[in-house]
């Protein structure tokens, strides 16, 4: 089999730290949490303490000022245990990724320290009801008031919202300029107007919490812009294929440990005198998923050495997420079918797994958009000889 050549000694150190603390803070508790639709706040301060937030915020700002690989190591110890709950993801790979690159000075200095901490909670509010992928269409208004912005709006399926103590809020500050009228705020979760909606019932993932946020006469000082105004989408746009990164390394994890599980139990589990991993329809169909995991697990590790080079096309993040979020799905649905009546139950991991696959092809943009991206591109190289 095919090893993977990113991560060093110290790389591997840390992910035994993660790993331990996955075990003791976070797999006993979570099937509870997925009840409460919510993970407790007293996680993300115990993550904290241990260094498991923000990996690659510098010292100065209250970070370890690590490289982009400990990021992974945690995101990849979660989905290896299931644990979709934390929206650590969220918080570490978007929102402070949001502020150390487009943020001032000021912003950097206070919001970052109490996110490596875990005092604050970050969440990315892009989508609204009427605006999903289209993100120029959005409706969120932001009106200058002397040196304050005032704004209204509503976003929807906003991940960490219960629990965000500060929002990258995606607005409008023309109207009538398109993508080039959406301005960037950050948004303290403690200002007067803002207000938190429902926490939504998803098919799965159930312990993070995912909310509706509303916006009445939200009064911010223009200094919590992040970048100008009107800079918004082009800002956005630079972040997607960090963003689709993250979704392919979350779905090449998944499917590798969903056929793991699935071997240990087709190995154990018997039916007509013989275990049902003796059958060949067992052995073909997980023969196939192995390749392809391989295969997904080598491209997103190249995308995610080119990510670290800063040569990470846009075309190629497309394809890697368009890759395997497909085959997480797929692995999810065709491991559960071999798990028999028992992959129906809750208790099962492998059914989590299946409700909780299926918004990895809508979320970070949808397969679709991936493909037409692809599409695109193919038919420019394809003009351009």
């Amino acid at each position: 089999m095919i090893e993977r050549s990113l991560f060093n000694e110290e790389h591997e150190l840390f992910r035994a730290t993660v790993r331990r603390f996955v075990e003791k803070e976070i797999t006993p508790y979570h099937a509870q949490w997925e009840k409460d639709g919510v993970v407790p706040r007293e996680l993300w301060l115990k993550a904290g303490e241990q260094g498991l937030l923000c990996c690659t915020v510098p010292e100065e700002y209250g970070g370890l000022g690590l490289d982009y690989l400990f990021d992974v190591v945690v995101f990849e110890e979660l989905w290896r245990a299931g644990a979709s709950g934390p929206g650590f993801l969220i918080h570490t790979d978007l929102v402070a990724t949001y502020i150390m690159s487009f943020g001032t000075e000021e912003q950097k200095r206070k919001f970052l320290p109490k996110m490596v901490t875990g005092e604050w909670i970050g969440a990315l509010g892009m989508t609204e009801p009427h605006a999903g992928s289209d993100l120029k269409a959005i409706r969120t208004r932001a009106t200058r008031d002397g040196d304050d912005f005032v704004i209204n709006g509503q976003k929807v399926f906003i991940s960490n919202g219960q629990s965000a103590d500060v929002l990258v809020c995606a607005t409008k500050t023309d109207r009538d300029a398109g993508a080039k009228g959406v301005t960037l705020f950050l948004i303290e979760g403690d200002r007067e107007g803002f207000r938190r909606g429902r926490n939504l019932e998803k098919l799965g993932m159930h312990a993070q919490d995912t909310s509706e946020l509303f916006f009445d006469n939200v009064r911010v000082p223009a200094a919590n812009m992040l970048g100008g105004e009107g800079e918004g989408f082009a800002l956005m746009m630079t972040k997607l294929s960090q963003e689709r990164l993250a979704q392919a390394i979350r779905s090449a994890t998944v499917a590798e440990t969903i056929i793991e599980w699935t071997l240990d139990y087709t190995t154990q589990r018997e039916a007509f005198g013989k275990t049902i991993f003796d059958f060949q329809n067992t052995q073909f169909k997980l023969a196939e998923l192995k390749t392809q995991a391989t295969l997904a697990r080598v491209f997103t590790d190249k995308c995610i050495e080119l990510f670290m080079q800063g040569k990470l096309d846009p075309v190629d993040a497309a394809m890697a997420k368009m890759y395997t979020t497909e085959l997480h799905c797929k692995a999810a649905d065709e491991c559960l079918q071999l798990f028999g009546g028992w992959g129906y139950m809750w208790e099962y991991p492998i059914c989590r797994a299946y409700a909780d696959a299926r918004i990895t092809k809508i979320a970070g943009g949808s397969i679709e958009i991936m493909k037409t991206i692809i599409a695109r591109a193919m038919k420019a190289e394809h003009d351009r000889q």
